[in-house]
């Protein structure tokens, strides 16, 4: 069966339609999870004609929602592998399903704001101004500062200066200059005499950044140490020792850090880097020490909760989206392993004077792999490196890769986290389906630092079974990977994976289970919404809604922008438009498709009467036949002079209505446009409330 929703405006904002394909699942705030079947122009008796999108629920039921209520429907992002069951119109399972989920969201909230008004009462650390010295390091940064790298020094550095401990998530791509805003943090800390920490999830990073802190700070007086479970017993109690009396200024470390004999004389900072590989118990602790010190977190791929947070306005977040200079994107190919592909990726590297990292994630038979390899392209020298190896041999491995006595390194995914060098700009990785789409992009991110362009190749099995029992979760991964080629496509890449694979578990199950039944755009929705209620912002717990039903023919024909998602994503950009970039959207379109047809008009004229009715606090405006109806919300203010000007005006015409859901007046319209009228009646109305 077919549905009409009335031809509305909701004042909230549109839809993020983004990718938004043909067969999606989405959300409708008001039905339910349902699929998107595409764009369609349509036309109802009294309605007008209007740009519609389909939308199938259980059934085969079908719901056409106008352009106007983009804004009460979301994508629909759920946990990997669980295909959501389609809502039906005629159950009223829905508004069960949305009162439970905001029960389970308002106890999220509760507890959020507590964390976070218990940070704000803590009394922490105010770091005194910027030093001379400190202004020295900084001028000492050998390349040149990027716009969005400089605002996020700025941002931390400042956060560390304010009376209560800094809690800031640093987000950029691997190689954007995270670890430059890391070092500037750990500088002012030690030029404040208190310690900084650094916490990596791998010893090899470990050790890879205590060499880039070591060459960084090495012309000034900040003593720095290393602790990792692989060091020498001797090195590890030197460290230990000079944490606790205090001659150790910075500490690089794994998780080794978080242990019970670890004890700082005076810990002011802790910087975590890539917080997603860490343990549940970990996390639990590293939640302990963000309560009592400045904490820095750095990630490319962040975490789901750091994303929410960071939307809720409960986390400080500051985005790295500008590339290096000179920096190119990695080109990726995605495709069935090939031998002659892989053979000459490889000795297509080393022509041009560059290494190879090749991922084989099976120890067992990573040296078949390797001597597989050595037949394809016999003047290559292999270098062997996996989790398993003692620490002497991974170190033994990588000394002679990175001094390029190796040529290619076959590794696990203990590459992963930690190389960086410059060298190496083809990646290969067999078995990519098997990856998750984090792990994905860390690889992928250990090429690409010099100018030349980096290539990635990721292979899935070719032979026919395997193929076939290929999930569509695996090919959506490769396939996001693929499309999210470009530079600075780390937090789009972000929002991807918690499509994909679900953003419930840092959360708790109970939130979990939440975000499944609504999705996590709509629990992100609900969760801020609360969060504004809580606050005491109506406008950021929902604000007011405007609607309009009016019978007019406001839409952009196929016939004049031909291609479905350029509509969709024009309808998307006017909706967010203001004045001034509606005006210039007209523009725009003017140029792309020649003269606005007068449904396009009409389309700029009813968001321009819908601003204006939304400013006069009006909740819904009605035509029927010849009569428009105008409701308030309850609490608008219209004056006694206002009503007597109305019933002088339209004398004979007008009268005051009473509804359920509010007040207002009904009018016969006697030949004039909804449009026209609606102007001419509410523009009194705006003025009188601005000169207030």
């Amino acid at each position: 069966s077919l549905r009409w929703r009335r031809f509305t405006a909701a004042n909230r904002g549109a839809l993020r339609l983004g990718e938004l394909k043909r067969g999606d699942f989405i959300v409708h705030q008001d039905y339910g999870l349902a699929r998107f079947r595409g764009l369609e122009p349509v036309s109802a008796p009294g309605h007008g004609t209007v740009d519609c999108l389909a939308l199938e629920f259980r059934g085969s039921d079908r719901l056409f929602l106008p352009m106007h209520e983009f804004g009460k429907v979301q994508r629909y992002s759920g946990a990997e592998g669980k295909r959501p069951r389609l809502s039906s119109l005629d159950s009223r399972n829905w508004e069960e399903v949305k009162a439970a989920v905001r029960e389970g969201v308002r106890e999220l909230a509760e507890a959020l704001l507590k964390t976070q008004a218990e940070r704000a009462a803590k009394p922490g650390f105010a770091f005194p101004p910027e030093s001379a010295m400190e202004r020295a390091f900084a001028a000492e940064f050998p390349y040149e500062e990027t716009p969005d790298q400089g605002q996020a020094i700025a941002d931390t550095l400042a956060d560390m200066c304010a009376p209560h401990p800094m809690d800031r998530v640093v987000v950029g791509d691997v190689g954007f200059g995270k670890t430059e805003v890391a070092m500037r943090a750990a500088f002012k800390c030690a030029a404040a005499f208190k310690q900084a920490a650094l916490l990596v999830p791998t010893t090899i990073l470990a050790e890879q950044h205590y060499r880039t802190f070591c060459a960084r700070f090495a012309d000034y007086p900040v003593r720095l140490g290393l602790l990792t479970r692989f060091q020498p017993k001797g090195e590890v109690r030197k460290v230990l020792a000079g944490l606790a009396a205090g001659t150790v200024d910075v500490v690089i470390g794994t998780a080794r850090l978080l242990q019970k004999d670890v004890r700082f004389k005076d810990l002011g900072l802790t910087i975590i880097d890539e917080e997603h590989r860490f343990g549940v118990a970990d996390k639990e602790k590293l939640k302990l020490l963000r309560r009592t010190v400045d904490c820095l977190a750095l990630s490319a791929t962040p975490i789901p909760r750091t994303l929410n947070q960071a939307m809720s306005g409960l986390r400080a977040i500051s985005l790295i989206q500008s590339p290096p200079v000179g920096r190119q994107p990695i080109l990726t190919k995605v495709g069935p392993y090939d031998e002659g592909a892989a053979a000459a990726a490889i000795s297509d590297e080393l022509a041009r004077g560059g290494q190879v990292y090749y991922v084989h994630n099976r120890v067992r038979t990573l040296e078949d792999c390797r001597r597989r390899l050595q037949g394809l392209v016999p003047g290559a020298r292999f270098v062997l490196a996996h989790g398993q190896m003692r620490a002497s041999e991974i170190e033994a491995a990588m000394w002679e890769f990175y001094h390029r006595e190796a040529d290619v390194l076959v590794a696990s995914t203990i590459i992963e986290s930690g190389l960086d060098i410059p060298s190496v700009n083809t990646l290969l990785v067999e078995d990519a389906q098997d990856f998750g789409l984090a792990q994905l992009y860390q690889l992928r991110g250990r090429i690409g630092r010099e100018r030349q362009r980096a290539v990635c190749w990721l292979f899935f099995p070719s032979r026919a079974e395997a193929l076939a029992a290929l999930t569509d979760e695996a090919r959506q991964r490769l396939e996001a990977l693929r499309e999210f080629g470009e530079l600075g496509s780390g937090v789009k890449l972000a929002m991807r994976d918690l499509e994909i694979r679900g953003c419930g578990e840092l959360l708790g199950a109970r939130q979990h289970g939440f975000i499944n039944a609504v999705g996590s755009e709509m629990y992100a929705e609900l969760l801020e919404a609360e969060l504004g209620r809580r606050r005491g912002r109506p406008e950021a717990a929902g604000g007011a809604e405007t609607a309009l039903d009016l019978n007019v023919e406001a839409y952009i024909p196929e016939s004049y922008l031909p291609g479905e998602m350029q509509r969709l994503d024009y309808y998307k950009r006017i909706l967010r438009a203001d004045a001034a970039g509606a005006r210039a959207l007209r523009r725009e379109l003017d140029d792309l498709c020649g003269p606005l047809p007068e449904p396009v008009r009409l389309l700029f004229r009813v968001l321009e009467v819908r601003a204006l009715a939304a400013r006069a606090r009006v909740r819904r405006a009605t035509q029927k036949g010849g009569s428009l109806e105008v409701i308030f919300h309850p609490g608008a203010e219209v004056s006694a002079e206002a009503m007597r000007g109305w019933l002088q005006s339209y004398a004979g015409r007008l009268r005051f209505s009473r509804r359920p859901d509010g007040e207002g007046v009904a009018v016969e319209l006697r030949g004039e446009g909804p449009l026209a009228w609606l102007e001419a009646f509410l523009t009194p109305l705006v003025g009188a409330a601005a000169e207030k």
